[in-house]
């Protein structure tokens, strides 16, 4: 039970002063009266009534705004922390994989031009030293990380510039007179095992590996051929213990960066993919052994998995090994996201991008446990068909069919390869709403096949909208219409009625009129209603018992479908 209710009217006579009480009354249209009057005559900036309601068990009063009006409250400035500080503090810190990601977002396009990654900018002198002659490449960079570290925690802007000027100036200086001091051996005339096992025991071992092998980079233009010389080192590096780690670590390093940009990713795999093929190729490349199992149980994936030879399939032996399981993951990870992304798999071609994804799908979940969990691509696939059941989609799908029945099969079709109970709604629908058109109808009753082609065609819509694991509602809706269309065809065509006249052996008649009341040669609905009764009249015919009776193994082959018909338990 509420307590005594009183209003308070609260005012601040600047825009940045606080709130202050000025005055406290029982009634409501009195403090909104006094308020508007205060703001009116300029003795405040902004008024607030209050409405405060004692609470009997507490004894605490609940406050509820009522009116406020007059200048809006001036944003209150972040207090800086004293343990505030920069993101990277030394230059060491620029080698860490967040810093390098932050730094190939704000260089991508000088990196891009001169074709290298992160890692290499970091450890050659040729390219600290282009990147400083570039002029003002490096002031913008370091702008575009101060200017938002600067928002986000309420540090000085100017001060994070000179912090990172003066950060970056020193990083760059360390690679440079390391490069002047021959820091970095030159691998024309030492083995690279010999390189790795003499830096095994010094403190900047991974820093100096890491000019050697990006200055073995060095001159060389295109991912492909960068690829090919990576592997080449990979293959000349030790066979084990902590100097191959070494060699392996730094490779991985730039091959994550390289696998990262789409430009490189697609010159390694092959410019003439589309997005489908380029993700089918990288699945390839990551677990080759799953997608080999998978072409010999089904040999028609071989034509929608894109061959991966040269250096890529080099990389991907390696992979198979299970050398550079962070790349390995990466790529996984990109797979999935640009499968949730919303970019088409097959621009021009909407059946083809159905059938990449049905691979994709069968590769990544022969590939779930070893890379990614069955959960992520389950969530992956069912984010992407959102994007098949669109409009825009939906149309481009179904414009080359010519008839309508093609058009059912094809969005029976898109109803199987979707996932998630909104998106098979949302396939449903658009099935739904041909089935039940009377284009369909019209179509069916006077499409130039003959009456029992037409009902097998309508049969084989019908077991296809079965086996499309949609919702209950939905496949009886569809399926009675279907078998709706697939009665009147057998209707005008009065097919089950000539079977029963038909001057053949009562069990060749029975297997006919079995087969279309098992819904094998017409949809269930009233053609198989009218094919189940004239069977039962057939089989009640005295002269077709007798003719039975006399041969009990022509009875056997009709069992199955007795039972399918439901006149057999």
């Amino acid at each position: 039970m509420a307590g005594p209710v009183h209003y308070e009217i609260y005012i601040r006579k600047t825009a940045p002063a606080p709130w202050t009480l000025m005055q406290a009354t029982e009634n409501r249209q009195q403090a909104i009266e006094v308020a508007e009057e205060t703001l009116a005559d300029k003795r405040a900036v902004a008024v607030r009534v209050t409405k405060e309601t004692l609470d009997p068990d507490t004894m605490e009063f609940n406050s509820v705004t009522v009116l406020t009006r007059g200048a809006p409250e001036a944003p209150k400035k972040r207090v800086v922390e004293a343990d505030d500080r920069p993101n990277c503090m030394t230059p060491q810190d620029f080698y860490t994989p967040h810093a390098r990601e932050l730094i190939g977002r704000v260089l991508e396009d000088w990196l891009a031009r001169n074709g290298v990654t992160v890692f290499e900018l970091l450890h050659r002198p040729d390219l600290v030293e282009r990147l400083e002659a570039s002029g003002v490449e490096v002031q913008h960079a370091i702008q575009k990380v101060a200017i938002p570290e600067s928002q986000a925690t309420g540090q000085a802007a100017h001060e994070l510039i000179r912090h990172y000027q003066k950060l970056a100036e020193t990083a760059m200086e360390r690679v440079v007179v390391a490069g002047r001091k021959n820091l970095f051996p030159d691998l024309a005339n030492r083995s690279l095992a010999d390189v790795a096992h003499r830096l095994a025991g010094s403190s900047d071992r991974a820093f100096v590996m890491g000019g050697v092998i990006s200055g073995a980079l060095a001159g060389l233009r295109g991912a492909r051929a960068r690829l090919e010389r990576l592997m080449d080192l990979a293959d000349r590096a030790p066979m084990d213990g902590p100097p191959r780690a070494l060699v392996m670590v730094g490779i991985e390093q730039i091959l994550c960066e390289m696998m990262g940009s789409r430009t490189s990713l697609s010159e390694i795999l092959g410019p003439a993919l589309d997005q489908g093929g380029s993700l089918a190729a990288v699945v390839r490349m990551v677990a080759p052994r799953e997608i080999e199992t998978l072409i010999r149980m089904d040999p028609r994936m071989a034509l929608l998995m894109p061959a991966v030879d040269g250096p890529a399939a080099r990389l991907g032996a390696r992979l198979e090994a299970g050398e550079y399981p962070i790349l390995s993951a990466a790529l996984a990870r990109m797979v999935l996201r640009e499968l949730m992304g919303p970019r088409r798999l097959r621009p021009t071609d909407a059946p083809g991008e159905i059938d990449i994804l049905r691979t994709l799908a069968m590769s990544l979940t022969a590939t779930a446990g070893r890379l990614l969990t069955l959960e992520e691509v389950q969530n992956a696939f069912t984010e992407r068909s959102k994007s098949l059941v669109t409009a825009d989609f939906v149309q481009a799908y179904v414009d080359p069919c010519e008839t309508v029945l093609c058009e059912a099969e094809q969005l029976t079709r898109l109803c199987e390869n979707v996932t998630g109970v909104a998106n098979k709604r949302s396939a449903a629908r658009w099935l739904a709403a041909c089935v039940t058109s009377l284009r369909f109808e019209q179509e069916m009753r006077t499409a130039p096949q003959t009456a029992a082609r037409k009902l097998q065609a309508l049969a084989l819509l019908h077991r296809s909208v079965r086996a499309a694991a949609l919702s209950e509602h939905d496949t009886e809706q569809i399926g009675g219409a279907i078998g709706h269309v697939g009665g009147v065809v057998e209707a005008e065509a009065k097919l089950t009625a000539q079977l029963a006249r038909a001057p053949a052996p009562p069990h060749q008649k029975l297997a006919a009129l079995l087969r279309l009341a098992a819904g094998e040669t017409a949809p269930f609905g009233p053609a198989a209603d009218r094919a189940k009764a004239e069977a039962i009249k057939l089989f009640r015919a005295p002269e077709a018992r007798a003719a039975l009776t006399a041969s009990p193994e022509q009875i056997a082959p009709l069992k199955s479908l007795m039972k399918a018909a439901g006149l057999a338990a």
